[in-house]
């Protein structure tokens, strides 16, 4: 198969763009794929992609670049495809309207995947016929503005299928939006097994990632590391990641006198390292759309506090077997549950050899084998489709006499089928 990822930024640092390496590289083994990249500010990509998947961009924004567009008139003028409620939108144009366009309407690929709301609108509209045509969503419906959704619901129909990361997504897909025709599919992100050995659980480390934002709430983690620290002062905290919020996530160390336990680490790649150096890992979010963070720290064999908020956390943690689930904004049953592991050497390390068992089921061959598995099913089904449609057609001119002799339309119908 012919695969051709389209995304926003192949060359920035996130989520979406990590999950989308990690699926292409695993896929290219044994399929011919490239990454699309609508948009280009940086000379090499962040993350590794190997040597088999091809990269290539479509408007190029790197000021010192000979090939510089950004200065294009077209890209001044605001886009028309790409939805105006979607949250990159200032970043499209009439410019990538245009590119779009073209790379879509001149593929010759097999099966074209979207990457976030705004792009799989664009394949929904302005793909040739043909390829199979996939929306992965790497959010949740339930975030996104209400504009937005009726643009999905306008433009999706015209999908085969569409992805989401946690079934909790997938049936808010089915039950909002009823994309009659179109396959809903919960299909998890993946993570490839460390290059590190995993952590032991003798280190006396509470780990925490991501981007140091409302969303994720380290004020909640911040104020429970401080009931922590009153019954275990000799475990501290590293938060890994930055963001709008790390001003006044240091003005509360501070407020709280955890100068000397709770540590602002700044970003880390690849994080491996970090993750192996702690014993527990913690998530307090209010909010997330997987929770690549908790299967990565999983994976390096530490159990996982965190907020069972909507919507990875309760598909990816089994409460009490491999980490603990505490509820969303509660920093003293975030304390309770981070104090249980601290307290009982043996239960967290048991804890974290199940996370680290349990965290298998992420391995990119076994996620890449499930849309190898999607993407065969909807080949197949696009070309049966395509059979029909020719065999109705050649019915058709038969009856209509459209076929100078009955031998010709005959040679015309057993070409259909063996097409």
């Amino acid at each position: 198969m012919h695969i051709s990822f389209l995304i926003h930024n192949a060359y920035g640092i996130g989520g979406t763009i990590r999950t989308t390496f990690n699926l292409a590289r695993t896929l290219a083994e044994r399929h011919d794929v490239e990454i699309v990249s609508v948009l280009r500010h940086r000379d090499a990509p962040v993350f590794d992609l190997g040597p088999r998947v091809a990269l290539r961009h479509l408007v190029d924004i790197r000021e010192s670049a000979p090939g510089y567009e950004g200065a294009d008139p077209a890209h001044a003028r605001p886009a028309r495809v790409f939805p105006a409620a979607e949250v990159r939108y200032r970043q499209y144009s009439e410019l990538t309207d245009q590119r779009i366009a073209r790379h879509l309407g001149r593929t010759e690929a097999d099966v074209l995947v979207g990457t976030r709301p705004g792009l799989n609108v664009h394949i929904a509209r302005q793909a040739r016929s043909g390829p199979v045509r996939m929306g992965q969503e790497h959010l949740t419906l339930d975030t996104h503005h209400p504009e937005l959704k009726l643009a999905l619901r306008s433009a999706y129909p015209r999908l085969d299928a569409v992805t989401t990361v946690t079934e909790a997504d997938a049936r808010s897909y089915r039950r909002t939006l009823r994309l009659p025709g179109v396959r809903i599919e919960a299909v998890p992100n993946s993570v490839p097994a460390p290059a590190v050995e995993a952590a032991d659980g003798s280190g006396k480390w509470v780990v925490a990632a991501g981007r140091l934002t409302r969303v994720k709430r380290y004020d909640v983690l911040i104020r429970a590391f401080a009931q922590v620290v009153a019954a275990r002062p000799d475990w501290r905290l590293r938060i890994y990641g930055g963001g709008t919020e790390k001003a006044a996530l240091r003005a509360l160390i501070e407020e709280l006198g955890l100068y000397n336990h709770v540590f602002l680490m700044g970003p880390a790649n690849p994080l491996e390292a970090e993750w192996a150096k702690g014993s527990i890992a913690a998530v307090s979010s209010s909010l997330e759309s997987f929770g690549m963070t908790i299967v990565e720290a999983m994976r390096c064999g530490l159990p996982v506090v965190a907020t069972n908020c909507p919507h990875g956390p309760g598909e990816i943690i089994a409460d009490g077997v491999d980490g603990k689930l505490v509820p969303v904004g509660d920093p003293q049953a975030l304390a309770g549950s981070l104090l249980t592991l601290i307290n009982d050497d043996d239960a967290r390390i048991r804890m974290g050899g199940a996370a680290l068992a349990a965290s298998a089921r992420f391995d990119p061959a076994t996620v890449a084998g499930r849309y190898e598995d999607l993407f065969g099913e909807l080949l197949a089904r696009r070309r049966g489709s395509r059979l029909q449609c020719g065999l109705h057609r050649a019915r058709g001119a038969l009856l209509s006499g459209a076929y100078a002799t009955k031998d010709a339309a005959r040679a015309a119908l057993r070409g259909v089928r063996t097409a």
